[in-house]
Parts: structure tokens; sequence; C-alpha cells
């Protein structure tokens, strides 16, 4: 509401310069007739902006909040974080950095762009992560601009796609730049079809040090015009990814929540599908059914393609096709999260279709519930610093307890040859971070200290095929893995976001079984 209240008292909005450029460029700033309170908030209601806001949608968003669980003030700050992050870096090299002498900075962030599957059949819109972190705003086809100056001034410019009656008729309502600056809280807000020539001006008065990621956008015009920019300009480019994400890999008190909701969301939606699984559905059924489940509980979709595998499907990490049918022996195991907000969850549990593990998967289920246990108590301490040694403490306990339940032979003792039997049965790292992406800033890498602020996941497994001959026949298409996803909060201490997704084994059993027993009384 902060950003409605500040477009409703507003008469105008100034015209603005960068002091460095206002020889170069005169731009110009989204005005707005004055009107009243009333008047105001009326034309920023639903169907005038390209994006749900508290005014259009009171049950998603509260006043305060530009997007669910999120402050206009915050994105403000991150911007500005980000910008300060990077002249400060560049400063401790000195007058000149890259060949460069300026203290002034540069960093362009695109939106996505819509994606089709056929034709004029368009996918679902996500949002460019980085984009939404540092904007909150909803819409395609759009670029962030941020500079900051010698006297360390950051200014940010929105390029928009124009208001356009025809298009917004078969697409839906844009914002436009006249109602972005006060919605989005930017310096100043263009036509998207400007950017090339505002561009060009900004970078030849300002001569700043040019970031921008190239792979990570997706809008061609836009890739072209800094290209075309950083030639003329004889600038090189920096990639901008590594700050983004040192920002992004930490959460803010407000991102903790959103964690806390999206992890809640997943947690009980598998709660329910598992006391509802029966012999005979379909892993498509319960893929299907998760699904609703989440979007019921207000998540906009699943985070990613869930695995749903029965039997010996379980032990291809990466199973997708979800189409066979549960039989009464098969364990199934679900991996799958949801996305709340703009942020995700990644939960994994696996449980007998009928209700009851056989003893073969109840030595195998125990065996990886206790590791999983061991790992976490692990977080932070020597041998849980950081993920990767999370990974290696992990694949040295596996293969300790492989021994101990005869999997592993008696002689293979040492340290190696256990680490070596614990990857070859569970060979994917144990941890990735989590937060609006699922693999989460990729490119941090997993040997960094883990600190307050950082979520993760935990998820041990074990995955035996049907031709792994050196192994008893009764322990052979059994794939197990369990996950949740932990928070290092502010105080230090670790949660466990995903703990009431039961996974307890007599819980589980319990929970199958009460469930059966209900539905067959009623």
């Amino acid at each position: 509401m902060f950003a409605l209240t500040r477009l409703a008292r507003c008469s105008a909005i100034r015209r603005r310069s960068l002091a460095e450029i206002s020889t170069y460029l005169q731009p110009q700033r989204c005005r707005c007739q004055a009107s009243s309170t009333k008047a105001r908030l009326n034309e920023l209601d639903g169907p005038r902006l390209g994006q749900p806001t508290s005014v259009s949608h009171p049950h998603l968003i509260q006043p305060h909040e530009l997007v669910p669980g999120l402050t206009l003030d915050e994105f403000q700050q991150r911007r500005n974080k980000l910008m300060h992050k990077i002249q400060s870096y560049a400063s401790t090299f000195g007058d000149n950095y890259n060949g460069r002498s300026t203290k002034n900075h540069m960093v362009i962030v695109g939106a996505a762009s819509k994606k089709y599957m056929s034709g004029k059949i368009p996918f679902v819109f996500r949002q460019n992560s980085d984009f939404y972190y540092l904007t909150g705003c909803l819409e395609p086809d759009s670029v962030l601009v941020m500079t900051i100056d010698q006297g360390a001034k950051v200014e940010s410019m929105l390029f928009m796609r124009p208001k356009d009656a025809h298009a917004e008729l078969w697409d839906g309502p844009r914002t436009g730049p006249e109602l972005s600056v006060p919605l989005f809280g930017v310096t100043e807000a263009h036509d998207l079809g400007q950017f090339e020539t505002i561009l060009g001006k900004l970078v030849s008065g300002l001569q700043p040090h040019f970031w921008f990621d190239m792979k990570s956008c997706d809008l061609q015009h836009v890739r072209e015009g800094v290209i075309k920019t950083s030639s003329t300009e004889n600038i090189q480019l920096l990639p901008v990814h590594t700050f983004l994400e040192g920002l992004r890999l930490l959460k803010s008190p407000a991102e903790m929540e959103l964690m806390r909701r999206t992890c809640s969301i997943a947690a009980q939606s598998i709660n329910e599908v598992m006391a509802e699984t029966r012999p005979g559905q379909s892993e498509h059924h319960l893929f299907a059914s998760v699904d609703y489940k989440c979007r019921q509980r207000n998540a906009s979709y699943l985070a990613y393609p869930p695995v749903v595998a029965a039997g010996r499907n379980a032990t291809i990490i990466h199973y997708v096709d979800n189409s066979q049918l549960l039989r009464p022996q098969d364990l199934v195991l679900m991996d799958a999260g949801c996305e709340y907000a703009g942020y995700t969850s990644d939960i994994t549990r696996t449980w007998p279709a009928s209700g009851s593990f056989t003893a073969p998967q109840r030595t195998l289920y125990d065996m990886v519930s206790v590791l999983q246990s061991d790992i976490i108590q692990l977080i932070g301490r020597m041998g849980g610093e950081t993920l990767d040694q999370l990974f290696q403490s992990t694949c040295y306990r596996l293969g300790k307890y492989l021994q101990e339940i005869g999997l592993v032979p008696k002689e293979s003792d040492d340290y190696k040859t256990l680490v070596s039997q614990g990857y070859r049965f569970c060979p994917h790292h144990v941890s990735h971070y989590l937060g609006m992406d699922v693999h989460d800033t990729p490119n941090v890498p997993r040997s960094r200290a883990l600190e307050p602020g950082m979520v993760f996941t935990v998820e041990p497994g074990i995955y035996i095929s049907q031709e792994c001959t050196d192994v008893p026949p009764e322990f052979r298409g059994i794939g197990i893995r369990i996950e949740d996803d932990l928070l290092i909060n502010k105080d230090s201490a670790v949660e466990v976001l995903t703990a009431e997704c039961i996974k307890d084994r007599r819980s589980l059993e319990q929970l199958c079984q009460q469930a059966e027993a209900a539905t067959d009384s009623a």
C-alpha cells in the first residue's frame, strides 16, 4: 500500500536527472495528474496494472506489501545494496579497475520473455528470478537499469512495454511506464522501445563500468543493444551474477518467512498424498494430487516436474515419466515442492503403497533415516561446515551403515573405500542451496562456509538397481530418499522448515493405515 499511497498523494512526479549526464540526457519522468486518493486507488485497481496489488488482491497481498510477503522498501534496499557492493568491490583495486579509472557503475538485468510450447500456445510465464528479486515486477519483456555514481548515489530505471489497448484485450493489462515509478519505487521509467537510445546516451555520459550477464538475458533486442553500446563506447561487459547470487544466498527475515510458508504448503500437501495412496493408483494420479493440494493452499504451481516413482522406478534418480501403476509391495518415492510468492520448496518422502514396509524396505529406510538425522546434527560442526563437507560425511557414513547391514564387505574399512561405496549407492550431492530457484544460486560454491540466512536441502538416499547382482536379491529394485529443507536462522539455529512432513517410519505406516481404515469404514 506504500507504493499505492505514494501515487495517491502525488500531484506530479518531477523531472529528475542523473547529475553526471544532465548535459547528455534529460529523460522524461513519468507524470500523473492530481486527483483524489480514492480516484488514484481506483486507477491502480486490478484492470489497469500488469500484476496483482493489495487493492486488486487483498486476499493475497497485505496493504504494506508490493508482492506477497515483501515490501517496496525491501526491493529498493536490494538495489542499493547490490550497487554499493559492486562499487565497494571495484574500489579495492584502487583507482583503476578493469582498465578504467571511473567509480561509476551500471548494471542491466532483463525480465523473462513469454515462451511458447507451440504456435500461439504459451507456457505459464515465470519471471526471471534476478529481475524479480530486484524489482518485484511480474511483467515480461522489461528491463532494469541501475547506476551508481562517484558520490555513491544509486538510481534505477525500468523499461516497460507501453500501454496497448489491443494487446491488453488479448493478453491482459500492462502497467506501462506511466505507473511504474510509484508502483515499483524506481527513479524513472520509459517505453521499452526507447531502451537502446537512452542506454547509449546514459553510457556515453557516465562512462561506467558495465555489468551485464549476456547468457541469462532472454531479450534479444536488449542483448543487441548492450553489445552495440559497449562496442561503440569500447567498454568491456562484466558479469554481475556473482554479486546478485551473493545477495540472494542470504535470506532476509521476510524471505525466511516466505521459505517457511512454501515449505509448509508442500509438507502438508505431501502428507495428504501419502495418506491417500493406495495400490492400483497411478504415479500420475499422485502427481496430479500433490499439484492440486499445493495450489489449494495458494501455491502458484509446483516448483519443478516432480518425481513420483513406484517400485524399481525409484532407483532412477530423475524419473519423471510418472505413468506406472502402484503395486501392493511397492515403495513410492515422491520428490516434489511448490513455488509460493516466488520462493520454492523441495521435499522427498518415500512410503509403502500398501501402508506397511517389508523387512528389506524397513532395513534400508531406517538406515537412510538415521543417516539423514546424523547429517543434520553435523551442520555447523566438524564435517558439516560446508555443503561439500556434508556430502563427504554422508558418503562415508552411508558406506559404514551399508557395511553394518552386510551390503558392503567387512574388509572395506578404510576411509576412501567407504566413501567410494557410499557414493556408489548414492551418486548425487546431498545438498544444494534453495530459495527463489530450486537449485538456487548455482554459481555459489558448495565449499562456502554455512552461515545465518542460508537455506539448503539435506537429501541422502540409496538406489539399488535390479541389475546390482552383488547385493542380496531382496534389496534389489529399491530406491529410497528422504529430503528436507533447512534454514540457518538469524540466531544461528538450524530450522528444519519441512519438519511437519511426516518421515518417521512408524508414523508413516500409522498415517497410511489409519487413512485406509477410515476409507474402508466409510
